[in-house]
This record gives C-alpha cells, sequence and structure tokens, in this order.
C-alpha cells in the first residue's frame, strides 16, 4: 500500500513512515511537473531504506 502512495502521492509516503520534514520538502518538489518524478524515486527510495531499518532493528531485538 505504501508502495501506491509513494507513487502516487510521494510526498505523503514521508509522513507515514515518520519524516514530516522530509515530506515537507518532497511536497515542495512535488508541486512541479518535473519535480514530480525524482520526488517519486525519492520516496520509493526511503520507503525502501525504512523497511531496511525496520528489519534490522527485529533482528536485533531477537539477539
Amino acid at each position: 500500500m505504501r508502495l501506491l502512495i509513494a507513487l502516487i502521492l510521494p510526498w505523503l509516503t514521508f509522513f507515514t513512515i515518520g519524516r514530516p520534514i522530509a515530506g515537507i520538502i518532497c511536497l515542495i518538489l512535488q508541486v512541479t511537473l518535473v519535480g514530480w518524478l525524482p520526488a517519486a524515486i525519492w520516496a520509493v527510495y526511503a520507503l525502501s531504506q525504512y523497511k531496511t531499518d525496520q528489519k534490522i532493528e527485529r533482528s536485533m531485538r531477537g539477539r
């Protein structure tokens, strides 16, 4: 679901993963039509990093 949000509304993805400052910057970037594609790529990248961080945190808690 977050991946779909990252492609359609990239700025909203940052708010769902707890990065509101990046979300505001992404919203400013997305306002321009040229900036929408870089904003979407940035949001997908940030989402993948968030998922990786979650996996690392879960593995560290298991020790």
